[in-house]
């Protein structure tokens, strides 16, 4: 199997790449790792060590499997402290994934908060997620593995559309960079769906990733944690948001997302 660090290696300003099929969410390219290309590569266009603080992500047209496409990097800006850049992913003359993020540098500051580390509950030996099913379970599924602590399957009827749980790569590279963990936040069903009986497409418009630093280094076997809420949904759209913290408990990232719902 393609991995994700064989993926994210080629993720470069004007590099041509395909990804297979394995990776996908129905027809398209899994989410997850779209945006994780185009944070990858914008990393790699930084002169200095410069952190992400914020990715927004919009989801323009499908990015189709196994079809070759191209990585654009604009820099919008280079200033003192930011880097502002633009990426997208060009596939037959037609850009169907793009993010703008922004990167920068550490100042001192007198304004100083940090939350209390989230007690969790024990992290788990083993996933209990829905094992792979033809035409039922995403593809790109089995690179991942799932805890599910509270929350429904997706269209189950749910009333409360709600996830807790814990994620990690079932095989990843020993070091976690912020791209693999963009993918890891998109792993989740959206939580909207739980409130469905019977099944309906349903994909994300539009995405906003925040990182807080420092965050504690990851190992490829650490399972972070997520917890997910549906803000609102109604006339074919939600909003819904995420928490993500590491196995200690400290917050690493904020993930927030408009989904639009075909039923």
């Amino acid at each position: 199997m393609t991995t994700i660090d064989s993926l994210l290696i080629q993720a470069k300003h004007g590099a041509q790449m395909s990804v297979p099929s394995t990776w996908g969410q129905g027809r398209t390219v899994f989410g997850g790792l779209s945006a994780a290309l185009l944070n990858s590569a914008m990393v790699n266009e930084l002169n200095d060590a410069r952190l992400m603080r914020v990715q927004n992500i919009q989801f323009i047209g499908p990015l189709l499997l196994d079809e070759p496409f191209e990585i654009q990097v604009t820099h919008l800006r280079d200033g003192k402290n930011v880097t502002q850049m633009l990426a997208q992913l060009i596939q037959d003359g037609k850009i169907a994934v793009q993010a703008m993020a922004a990167f920068g540098t550490d100042r001192e500051s007198k304004a100083t908060y940090q939350p209390e580390p989230a007690v969790l509950s024990a992290e788990p030996v083993k996933p209990n997620w829905i094992p792979q099913i033809p035409k039922v379970t995403p593809k790109f599924h089995r690179y991942i593995d799932l805890r599910i602590d509270e929350g429904g399957y997706p269209f189950t009827g749910k009333s409360n559309p709600y996830y807790r749980g814990w994620m990690r790569f079932t095989d990843a590279s020993e070091q976690i960079t912020d791209a693999h963990i963009i993918a890891l936040l998109d792993v989740w069903p959206p939580t909207t769906l739980q409130l469905l009986k019977w099944p309906a497409p349903a994909s994300t418009l539009s995405w906003n990733v925040e990182f807080t630093h420092p965050h504690p280094e990851l190992s490829a076997s650490d399972w972070l944690a997520y917890e997910c809420k549906t803000r609102q949904a109604g006339n074919g759209y939600a909003h819904t948001e995420a928490t993500i913290h590491a196995p200690n408990g400290q917050l690493i990232a904020l993930s927030r997302q408009t989904i639009t719902v075909f039923d």
